[in-house]
């Protein structure tokens, strides 16, 4: 068959499998009210501490986890599946490729949600955000994606259409992207079927897992959510995308940049400065392909803009664009140093967060289902007022919230870094000062929260009566079948055509000069600066005279599913070896800088896993940063220097620096108190936390919730044989030690403590949770020096 031959074939008509993403979608809303329901729960816990209800699985520190799984992987990841497998089948005119991966991916996923839901609230968590789950149900999400990649990418290999459009871009670098950065960061060594230790420790546990946080967000809350857009405001607008080359800029740019940015989550701490420096470089030049995106959404709507009044779908989707600009400029200012020293385990970045995750992510997904639910049940929708409705309601509900986030955040930052005579002394020395301050904002955030929750119900009372006596259908397509399809010659890639093409060749060549640039001694520095801007200039040169041999070659490309796939995952895994192979060679014994940590005693070990359990480290930081407002608050007698270095965390599997600070840091916080302080503290935090406030005011003093079942649960000695163990293997020098020995240390230990307690009048049994907390706790910021 020659190359301008056309295939033999027939027209024939396709039935999409529409009922999967019903499915998706109703489970979307499910979990999503669910997720909300928790979030305003917990967020009220933060104004009236009594809502814990002096119950260990709804305290604030097991549920917030919750809250933050269910709204990005079943909030977010049930829409995006639905939105994915919608959008696919009409862009690439296929069905599905497989009903039974698809039921098996619904039904896998949903499984694991439930299992998040139990394994959460009962205190077993990995600590990591975004990323606490268990290792079993861990492996069950890998399976579960494998099903979903297999599935889509099944299904881009039948297409009927050859060429792909933008939005299959967008979900062939998630599909890709995650992948990836679930795996490294969820690599760990299981103790047993519940508990496992990550195979990364401190500063390398903080870099990757930020690697990850922050690239989950770029590519589980974001490129799929682009690739959504790209496919549904063109389609609500009936209008085409406003501009393709845009959509090629931001696509690549967005990909390659995005990766890089996740050490902005570590700026000021004891990561070392050429990694904080490389977050926030790239974190600023994210601005432009973030724009870029936006920008090319909202032009989409050129001469469509009047329907905005009339047409819920647009008018959602307009106000995700428009939060996603504002989030994604906020992003990389709070990336800049010293904004970050102001914003920083705040809550303007609980705000900052939220602006995405409800306006964009939320509004996103409203949109895209008042678009659905007509379509696949045939039936108009219920009431357009009680949309529009949602819609208002739901948009003063983010404002209320946002603003009261940046309000208290801004507020507590200055509060905190304040200081007076020359900058000798702490402005607001004791922590409850700020807290009593923001009290207001943080009750805002409930109403702000609870208005958006209310919407919510709004669209899910809309779409019961929409169902209501409506019959569900599947979208059809005719299309043309080729009998026996292939790729004509001329619009093979191949190895070659991939590799040589001057697009790839002047990118991999800027790059190399780039990193030499960037990493390189002073010579090859310059030579690498010099060499970039000429590489640039010619690429640039070589466009604007090459111009349509670039198109064709990309238009090639977008017809050549694999090649364009192994580019993309290039593309994004260069900048993940770059930060976490040197971190990872880095983060030894040999290479501290003055003090190393004291390895944790098994009794210590255990009140460790309790604290972790507990969700301590979501309230509490344990990193001083390198600025004298934390040195001079958390620091010990008073000394200049001593904020938190490398070699504090570096046998802390995983590592506890923490991302908010509704409490004081507790890097050095050992031997700050008597065990007395800390046995009344935990049962009772007002009793010994009021600052001036009247201890019986719940709206003044600790919020922090009681843990009374700590003084009646034993703790679990046997468990510390299997965790040692594994500890060893990971590098922690323990000493070999048996059972026995284990036992004999940690009832050693705790007879101490009990003896000191009950000198000051505290009486415990020796097997109690509480004695195992009090041994950690005393232990933080304990070192050894280290001779250089």
């Amino acid at each position: 068959m020659t190359a301008n031959a056309i295939s033999p074939g027939s027209k024939t008509t396709i039935e999409f499998d529409d009922r999967i993403v019903r499915l998706f979608m109703i489970a979307a809303i499910f979990w999503g009210a669910v997720g909300m329901l928790v979030g305003v729960l917990i967020a009220a816990q933060l104004n009236f501490w009594p809502l814990n209800f002096d119950t260990q699985w709804l305290t604030f520190g097991r549920l917030r986890p919750l809250h933050t799984n269910a709204v990005i992987f079943a909030l977010v990841g049930n829409m995006m599946f639905a939105g994915i497998y919608y959008s696919t089948q009409r862009l690439v005119k296929a069905r599905l490729a497989s009903d039974f991966l698809s039921n098996l991916h619904f039904w896998g996923w949903q499984a694991i949600i439930a299992a998040a839901a139990i394994t959460l609230p009962a205190g077993l968590t990995r600590s990591k955000e975004y990323a606490e789950l268990i290792w079993p149900i861990n492996i069950a999400v890998v399976i579960i994606w494998v099903v979903f990649a297999v599935n889509f990418f099944w299904t881009l290999a039948r297409r009927n259409e050859k060429s792909l459009y933008v939005a299959i871009w967008f979900y062939i670098a998630t599909i890709l992207t995650v992948a990836m950065l679930y795996i490294v960061n969820h690599l760990s060594i299981p103790t047993s079927i519940t508990h496992s230790y990550p195979i990364f420790a401190g500063v390398q546990d903080g870099l990757v897992q930020w690697w990850y946080g922050h690239n989950a967000v770029a590519f589980f809350l974001t490129t799929p959510i682009l690739g959504i857009m790209y496919y549904f405001i063109p389609k609500a607008a009936e209008r085409p995308v406003y501009s393709y080359k845009l959509s090629v800029i931001h696509f690549w740019s967005l990909v390659f940049i995005y990766i890089w940015a996740g050490p902005h989550h570590l700026l000021n701490t004891a990561l070392p400065n050429w990694l904080q420096m490389l977050g926030m470089t790239f974190s600023l030049m994210l601005w432009a392909p973030s724009w870029g995106g936006m920008l090319n959404g909202l032009l989409t709507l050129r001469g469509a803009w009047h329907k905005l009044r009339t047409d819920p779908v647009l008018k959602f989707m307009a106000a995700a664009v428009t939060f996603y600009g504002m989030s994604t400029f906020e992003g990389p200012l709070l990336s800049i140093k010293s904004v970050n020293a102001l914003g920083h385990y705040t809550d303007w970045i609980i705000g900052h967060v939220h602006a995405g995750a409800l306006g964009w992510n939320g509004f996103m997904a409203a949109g895209m289902f008042y678009y659905l639910v007509p379509r696949l049940w045939n039936k108009p929708l219920y009431s357009t007022a009680l949309a529009n409705l949602h819609f208002w309601i739901g948009t003063v509900g983010i404002l209320l919230y946002v603003g009261a986030m940046w309000t208290s955040g801004i507020t507590q930052g200055l509060m905190l870094n304040a200081t007076t005579e020359g900058g000798t002394v702490l402005a607001y020395p004791n922590f409850l000062e700020t807290l009593n301050t923001i009290r207001p904002a943080m009750l805002f955030r409930v109403l702000g929260g609870g208005l958006y929750l209310a919407g919510w119900f709004i669209m899910v009372y809309n779409f019961a009566r929409t169902l209501k006596g409506a019959k569900a259908v599947n979208g059809t397509m005719e299309v043309f079948v080729e009998k026996n399809p292939a790729t004509a010659s001329d619009t093979r890639l191949g190895v070659r055509g991939t590799l040589l093409s001057p697009p790839f060749l002047f990118t991999a060549l800027g790059m190399i000069l780039a990193f030499a640039w960037m990493f390189g001694g002073n010579t090859l520095s310059l030579a690498g600066l010099f060499g970039t801007i000429l590489c640039a200039i010619i690429a640039v040169v070589h466009y604007e005279t090459r111009h349509r041999s670039w198109g064709a070659w990309y238009d090639k490309l977008l017809v050549n599913c694999a090649p364009f796939t192994v580019l993309v995952f290039l593309a994004v895994a260069i900048g993940g070896l770059i930060q976490i192979v040197p971190a990872y060679v880095m983060n030894k014994a040999e290479n501290v800088e003055d003090r190393i940590q004291v390895v944790y005693s098994p009794l210590q070990l255990a009140g460790r896993d309790i604290y972790v359990r507990e969700g301590c480290y979501l309230c509490h930081s344990q990193m001083i940063r390198t600025l004298v407002p934390d040195v001079m608050r958390y620091g010990r007698n008073g000394a200049a220097d001593d904020y938190s270095r490398l070699g504090e965390s570096i046998y802390d599997y995983p590592y506890q620096w923490g991302s908010k600070r509704t409490g004081p840091d507790l890097a050095h916080v050992g031997g700050k108190y008597n065990h007395m302080w800390h046995f009344k503290h935990m049962f009772d935090p007002r009793s010994v936390s009021s600052g001036d406030a009247d201890p019986n005011n719940i709206w003044a003093g600790s919020n922090m919730p009681r843990y009374p079942w700590l003084y009646k649960q034993a703790t679990d000695i046997a468990a510390l044989e299997s965790k040692i163990k594994v500890q060893r293997t990971l590098g922690v020098p323990f000493p070999p030690m048996t059972a026995e020995d284990i036992k004999a240390s940690a009832d050693a230990e705790a007879a101490q403590i009990v003896a000191d307690l009950k000198a000051q009048g505290g009486i415990i049994e020796p097997d109690k949770e509480i004695v195992a907390l009090i041994a950690y706790l005393q232990q933080l910021g304990k070192s050894r020096p280290v001779a250089k």
